[in-house]
């Protein structure tokens, strides 16, 4: 079942593959050759405070906060993308949703709703190559995109 998927997967990014603009790649690569601003974090070379920490992950409060509850879950380990997640990376990412599911409650924005956002690459504004998720309330948050797109 699982090559099933990878196959379906496969036949799909072939009809849909469509390549990072030049100037977007270039700017990643960049990016991935220094120390992302994460971990310094993670390091405490900055000392932005951790509100939530485990073996896996940290979490903390944005410079720019996008909501009244803005958090940024941060893999301890560097994965510069969800397309680089590996098998071995299953804890972490378990880690990253139980951090959040706890979050929430303690943010209170459990039972209202919340958000979480991935984004990777050139399409969803990928700026920071380290993975990390947001975890936005205490608001109406609205459509996640414009809902505008249509196949006609």
């Amino acid at each position: 079942m699982k090559n099933f998927a990878i196959i379906l997967l496969s036949i799909a990014g072939f009809t849909s593959v469509k390549a990072q603009s030049a100037e977007y790649e270039k700017q990643k690569n960049e990016k991935m050759k220094v120390p992302s601003p994460f971990e310094a974090i993670i390091s405490r070379q900055d000392n932005r405070e951790i509100i939530y920490q485990d073996d896996y992950v940290v979490a903390f409060v944005p410079i720019r906060k996008q909501a009244p509850v803005h958090l940024l879950i941060v893999p301890k380990k560097r994965v510069y993308t969800i397309n680089d997640v590996e098998d071995a990376d299953a804890a972490m990412l378990s880690s990253m949703m139980l951090a959040a599911k706890k979050l929430a409650k303690q943010y209170q924005v459990d039972k209202t709703g919340f958000r979480l956002v991935i984004n990777t690459n050139e399409n969803a504004n990928q700026t920071v190559f380290h993975l990390h998720m947001h975890l936005l309330g205490g608001m109406p948050l609205g459509p996640a995109v414009t809902q505008t797109y249509s196949e006609k």
